[in-house]
This record gives C-alpha cells, structure tokens and sequence, in this order.
C-alpha cells in the first residue's frame, strides 16, 4: 500500500510539472484513450498524444500534486525511504528547490572578511598576500577598497616570471558586479554563460557588500566543496611559506605541531583534552576566532588566515621571537 501511495505521489510530481509546462493540457477520465493536445510551435498548434497510463490519470485525479516546496521535499524523502532515489540524489534535488528562493545575498562572503589586493603595494607584498590567502582570483582596489578596480587571476602573476616589465593593471581583467537581491538560478546561468567565477555584490545605495563565487553557488546543491587547498578530514598539514613561516591546517593533531615545532603545546587546565591545533588556539582564546586576529602560545604566534563554519581552516605560525637582551 505505500508503495502504492508512493506512485501516486511520483505521478502527482509529474503532473504538477506538466501543468507548469502546457497548462493548456487538461486532465480527462473520461476517455482512457490518447487524446490530440495542442501545443503552440513557432506561432502554430500541432498535436501532441496523451501517452499518460490509466493509473496515472486516476493518481492525478486523486491527488494533484504538491502544493508547496515543503510538499515536494517530502515526497522527496519519501521516494528515499522506499528506495526509489538515493540519499546525495535527494540532497542535492533539495538543494536545486531551496536555492530558487535565494539570492546573492545570501550566501556571499561580506565585504569585511574579503581577501583584497591594493594595487599601489609593490609585487613582493602583493605576492606574499597571494600566497598567505591562497585563493586563485582577487579583487584589486585603488585608494578605497570601495573603489574595486579590476580581478586579478593569481596565476596570471606567473607571467611577470618571464616579463618583469608588465604592470599588474595589465594583468587584470574586469569585475562583475551584481546586487544583492539577484537570485542564485539566475547568478549561476550568468556564470556558466559568461565563464566567468567571481562577481562582485552591490547593495542598494551602490556600496560593496561582498562577494560570490560559482562554488558558493554549487555549494547550495552539492554541499561543501573541498578545492586544492582544503585537506581531507582529520588529516592535518603543514606548509612552509617563502617568509620562512608556516601555514598550518586548523585539524592538524596537536603531537603533530609538536613535533613540527619542537614545542609542548597543551591547554592551560589539565583536565582539558584536545586533538586539534584549531580546537585547542579556539578554546585559548575564549571565543570563536576571526580572520585576521593573533594569538601567542606555548613558543609560537598563530596568525587566522581563513575560518569557515566557525572553526579555524589554516592558521600562519611562527616560532615566537625572544626579545634581545
């Protein structure tokens, strides 16, 4: 018998996306037989055939499909719970409804926690930021940060290898601006047709909100992506950066850092027990750690380069300096 209601509830979803597509489609009874349907094409009516079964037709009449996203999300779980559609398949179908209803807004990283390059530093400070961020595409400023003059590609920097001479305004390429209000179906087309994978948000009165980038859109549907400088969980990392500091994932273990830095790192209570770098700074600090703040501890300084979800994903460490006698 469920699985029965289940048909009808796939039937029901089916007629509420053909209605949607030919309202001019009207459901029969009556006649079990194909019936001609018009449908308009290129400004003239040709006939289409009903090819709907019997027991799809009594489905819609007994029940017409959804009448709400809350409606179609749960067939949705119910269409898993019987097998019919896997669980990441029904992840990501909800993740397509929801992101309908959001805008750029809503998911764009804010003006305040946006990685930005000055173009009047020198390059060797320009490069030292590139690679304390590590993010592929920066927006550059002129004087304010409002005043956003173009996006700079971080490989493109590699051309001023083989010729020094190049200014970096000739490397840029131009920025996308869009509002706030504009909704991600509608930003992601734009992407795909543009080639284009960051835009720059505006709000109301024309001021920089923020940022969005084509994986903070696909995010939406297919959850988190790990690009090439996340790691996998549990399975911290530390990298040496050209200043002869270090970037070192937040999931790093404690022994490993350690090791690294030939310290004795431990939290303050003894009865407290970490396994992380990023838990053991977090809980030190007394609060949930921002981009950009400092933090000394047991013989190092921790630097907050990037945090996500709340938690630290890579800090900038260094032994701490002994100051001269």
């Amino acid at each position: 018998m469920g699985r029965f209601y289940l048909c009808r509830k796939v039937a029901a979803v089916e007629w509420h996306a053909n209605q949607m597509r030919y309202p001019w489609q009207l459901s029969t009874l009556a006649n079990t037989h194909t019936l001609p349907v018009a449908e308009p094409i290129h400004g003239r009516f040709v006939d289409k055939e009903d090819k709907r079964s019997l027991l799809q037709k009594i489905a819609e009449f007994i029940h017409p499909g959804p009448d709400s996203t809350a409606e179609l999300i749960e067939t949705l779980v119910e269409a898993q719970e019987n097998n019919l559609i896997g669980a990441e398949s029904r992840l990501m179908l909800e993740g397509v409804i929801r992101m309908a209803d959001m805008t750029a807004g809503d998911v764009m990283v804010p003006a305040t926690r946006m990685d930005m390059l000055d173009i009047t530093l020198d390059i060797d400070q320009q490069l030292n930021q590139v690679i304390d961020t590590a993010h592929s595409r920066f927006p550059v400023f002129e004087g304010l940060q409002e005043n956003i003059i173009g996006i700079l590609m971080a490989k493109d920097l590699l051309k001023l290898q083989r010729a020094p001479e190049l200014n970096i305004r000739a490397l840029l390429r131009p920025a996308v601006f869009v509002p706030e209000s504009k909704g991600l179906n509608d930003l992601l087309r734009d992407f795909r047709g543009t080639r284009n994978h960051l835009a720059i948000v505006i709000d109301e009165f024309g001021r920089v909100a923020g940022l969005i980038t084509i994986e903070d859109v696909l995010e939406q549907i297919v959850g988190e992506i790990e690009d090439e400088f996340d790691i996998a969980e549990d399975e911290g990392d530390i990298f040496g950066l050209p200043d002869r500091t270090y970037r070192v994932s937040g999931d790093t273990p404690i022994d490993r850092v350690n090791d690294a830095f030939s310290v004795s790192l431990a939290g303050q209570d003894p009865d407290d027990h970490f396994e992380t770098i990023g838990g053991l700074i977090a809980h030190e600090m007394g609060h949930v750690p921002k981009k950009g703040e400092k933090f000394s501890w047991g013989g190092l300084d921790f630097v907050v380069l990037h945090t996500k979800g709340g938690a630290v994903k890579w800090f900038k460490v260094s032994p701490t300096k002994t100051p001269p006698r």
